[in-house]
């Protein structure tokens, strides 16, 4: 049975140069990064070349990067800590965000009183910036929260635009970049984002590492304690095979960015060509058909005259050998409609079954004409 791969937005195939490079850490470099001796000192050199790698990538100080298991914690390192130490007393977010920021924002509002302005959304998912700009007029001790590429719709955020509202108003701003990073560049000095959560695993690299940007002087102080790794704001021995396996990834990704956008790019309209041509009714939800508005990793589309619903198409797909979702993974197993399309869509279109697939520089348009004949049989 031919099997194909296309939900790179859950996951990604690591590198095998990815590998190799884990494998000799963790075979050759085993010292504590934390201590004095050779061995020690030989680890710590592997941390702090990577976050070096990093900083540059995203023209920043190394010192802003901290290591982290992944973007959750990520996510409520910056977001719990903005709260207990930085005198942030309303958070404004969406209800389309990833759970990492949803589920922390709203144990912030039950338990430290946070007021939570969630902003108006279009059928096609993108936020109002005027509504922003109101808002942080109107609000003082502000953190916004707002993804710059969303995992499920694909909805690029001007990141841009809200970072320069928020400088103009002295509100900070955070942005989960989990689906951007390794796929898009990003100037954080032209950027005036305060902080950024970062997934390794999204670019071919290792699952359990990440990063968090956390901009210099901003007072964050750990969330987790213990030790004085990471600066001071992540307590704990790093992972040092990890570390290494992401910095690896991440430096590839940037190599390759251009080949691999084009590649992947042609394929996705490749891929709308063929949807809109098999299944004449084929409905996209957000703006993942725009290829100026949308990621070039991502389409969401719904399948208006089939009355199966979503997990039975996809367990028709999994049977043979078609790896797609409903939406985000760490929503695996659930019954419950996605609570991104919830959000933008009214009942009767969610109803109607959905499906998201992402694509990564493995994917071939075979694989789009393998998906197509599978799903031409379900009408």
């Amino acid at each position: 049975m031919k099997s194909v791969y296309l939900d790179n937005a859950a996951t990604t195939a690591i590198l095998p140069e990815v590998v190799d490079v884990m494998t000799k850490v963790l075979t050759e470099t085993y010292g504590n990064p934390s201590s004095t001796h050779n061995y020690g000192r030989n680890a710590k050199a592997i941390v702090e070349q990577a976050r070096k790698t990093i900083a540059k990538q995203l023209n920043v100080s190394s010192s802003e990067i901290i290591f982290t298991s992944g973007g959750t914690e990520a996510d409520n390192l910056i977001l719990q800590s903005a709260v207990k130490d930085l005198g942030v007393k309303t958070i404004i977010t969406t209800k389309i965000e990833h759970h990492a920021v949803l589920n922390t924002v709203n144990y912030l509002s039950k338990n430290y009183a946070i007021e939570i302005v969630f902003l108006d959304l279009d059928e096609n998912g993108q936020i109002n910036y005027n509504q922003l700009s109101e808002t942080l007029e109107s609000k003082e001790n502000v953190l916004v929260s707002l993804m710059h590429v969303n995992n499920e719709i694909g909805n690029i955020l001007d990141i841009k635009k809200v970072a320069d509202l928020c400088q103009a108003n002295n509100a900070l701003f955070h942005s989960d970049t989990v689906q951007s990073i390794g796929h898009y560049n990003l100037d954080l000095e032209a950027i005036k984002v305060d902080f950024i959560a970062v997934s390794a695993h999204k670019f071919h690299g290792p699952k359990g590492v990440g990063f968090a940007f956390i901009r210099k002087n901003s007072g964050l102080h750990p969330m987790i304690f213990g030790g004085e790794q990471e600066r001071g704001q992540r307590a704990g021995t790093e992972s040092i095979h990890n570390i290494a396996g992401l910095e690896t990834a991440f430096k590839i990704a940037y190599q390759n960015l251009e080949n691999d956008k084009e590649h992947i790019t042609n394929l996705k309209v490749y891929c709308l060509e063929q949807l809109k041509s098999v299944i004449p009714s084929i409905l996209f939800n957000g703006q993942c058909d725009d290829l100026e508005k949308s990621t070039y990793t991502i389409i969401n589309f719904r399948l208006p005259e089939l009355s199966k619903n979503a997990t039975m198409i996809q367990f028709h797909l999994d049977l043979k050998g078609i790896a797609c979702s409903r939406g985000s993974a760490c929503q695996s197993g659930s019954t419950k409609n996605s609570h991104v399309l919830e959000a933008i869509l009214d009942d009767e279109d969610l109803k109607k079954a959905s499906l998201r697939i992402s694509f990564s520089k493995f994917n071939t348009k075979e694989d789009i004409d393998y998906l197509l004949a599978v799903l031409k049989d379900l009408f």
